[in-house]
């Protein structure tokens, strides 16, 4: 039976509303991870680093979407939630025109500035062309992989999470299948690694965009007759900038650790620091996938004006989060040896340092999905400013600072614990905002 907006929300309907979320979220981080593993067993240690130099870059182009995914899919289920339902097809109409459009723009930029940027962030002779040849294959496809990021939101909104999660497992399998075939059949090397990525992000993207288009479409959301809105554009943007940021932030901090493991430990702490993030985007990934499958229900409650159901959904979380946050760093404990072995076995100094990286680096789990779901919060209830600020200092600010400072005391070991300290900090960012927001919003 489908669930609806509109019903109360109990922790097995959360359950079953946010899992398409969750799952089509660790598929989604898949592609990197597929494409790590295949390159770093099949091609080597040297195109294993330089996708992790690149890839950053990449994922900031792609965030585009991810923002007025999120921002858009908070503004149209509030305005669904308003019954405003022509409103809310006009504003959906708009938003994925303008991914198109951005995304042809932002492909072209990508495809200029790619070697300069990565010959800057440290990439010399054969690891530079990889960089370059890595990047500009997938970058390609950079408008896919913004309606992707845009339409695992939007079939939330239309209430068909299922589907949502029908295509983007659809995406990643495909990922997996080409990835084995382009790289250790075919020998193509990294350009057959960034084509399995890239054609698996068209199925991702291009498929729901030619169901919403099509009369088989019987969800609330429709193409129709639109214009530019500069008003409702800006505050879909504004709304999702957090989003944006987080990515944003998340890719400049990563290159900023890069550059540091890169000074302390050569292509082996790049290395290492792949297969560590590799294995963190999917457990990040459970926590994201929550806040994203859920922050629907809470913008159409909050449209609606039923702050019971906010108050809800917010404690509910909170106690989820925590739960979750425990068992990811457990398991990471538990699994860094075996995860380690599966990316750089083949070197056993190279293997030694990931596992002992990793250890490190996973206690940040325990506050990561609090952090994530708070600026996630706000987002749902348009406040597209305090769920930037959240985002903003976990990630450009605190961990920014954390990353520069710690290794000066802690050496390499500072770079693992740098991500950890920010989170830290970020929750008292976060508990002060929720605490000062409560009158305003009626959530507690």
């Amino acid at each position: 039976m489908t669930i609806q907006l509109s019903e109360h929300f109990t922790y097995k309907k959360i359950f079953r509303f946010a899992l398409p979320s969750i799952v089509m979220m660790v598929f989604t981080s898949i592609y990197g991870v597929v494409d790590g593993t295949f390159v770093s067993n099949f091609v080597g240690k040297t195109p294993f680093a330089a996708v992790n130099l690149v890839w950053p870059f990449l994922m900031i182009l792609g965030a585009f979407g991810f923002m007025i995914g999120t921002g858009g899919s908070a503004l149209v289920a509030k305005t669904l939630g308003e019954n405003k339902k022509e409103d809310a097809n006009r504003y959906f109409t708009m938003l994925i025109t303008l991914v198109v459009i951005l995304g042809i723009l932002l492909t072209i930029f990508g495809l200029i500035v790619v070697r300069p940027l990565s010959h800057a962030l440290g990439a010399r002779g054969q690891m530079l062309e990889d960089c370059v040849t890595y990047g500009r294959t997938l970058m390609i496809f950079n408008t896919a992989f913004m309606l992707q990021s845009v339409f695992q939101s939007l079939f939330i909104t239309a209430e068909k999470p299922r589907l949502g999660l029908i295509m983007t497992v659809a995406a990643g399998l495909t990922n997996m299948v080409l990835d084995a075939l382009f790289i250790a059949v075919f020998k193509w090397g990294l350009v057959g690694a960034a084509l399995a990525s890239g054609l698996s992000q068209c199925i991702g993207g291009i498929l729901p965009l030619i169901y919403f288009l099509s009369s088989k479409n019987d969800t609330p959301l429709k193409f129709v007759k639109t214009k530019l809105e500069g008003k409702i554009l800006l505050k879909a943007c504004a709304n999702g900038v957090s989003e944006l940021m987080t990515t944003v932030s998340s890719s400049l901090v990563s290159m900023l650790y890069n550059f540091q493991l890169m000074r302390l430990a050569g292509q082996n702490g790049i290395a290492a620091y792949g297969a560590v993030m590799y294995v963190e985007f999917a457990f990040i990934a459970v926590f994201i996938g929550y806040s994203i499958g859920t922050a629907p229900i809470v913008s159409y409650h909050y449209g609606s004006e039923n702050h019971n159901e906010v108050k809800n959904m917010l404690q509910k979380s909170f106690k989820i989060m925590s739960v979750l946050g425990i068992t990811m760093m457990v398991l990471a404990q538990i699994l860094a040896s075996p995860l380690a072995k599966v990316f750089v076995g083949y070197d056993k100094k190279l293997f030694d340092m990931t596992v002992h990286g990793f250890r490190l680096f996973s206690f940040y789990f325990i506050l990561a999905g609090i952090n994530i779901y708070a600026s996630s919060f706000f987002t749902a209830l348009n406040n597209g400013m305090i769920s930037a600020i959240i985002s903003f200092s976990r990630t450009l600010g605190f961990e920014t600072l954390a990353v520069i400072i710690l290794p000066i005391f802690l050496q390499l070991d500072g770079v693992w614990l740098a991500i950890t300290v920010a989170e830290i900090c970020a929750f008292v960012i976060s508990i002060s905002f929720l605490i000062a927001k409560k009158e305003k919003y009626h959530y507690a």
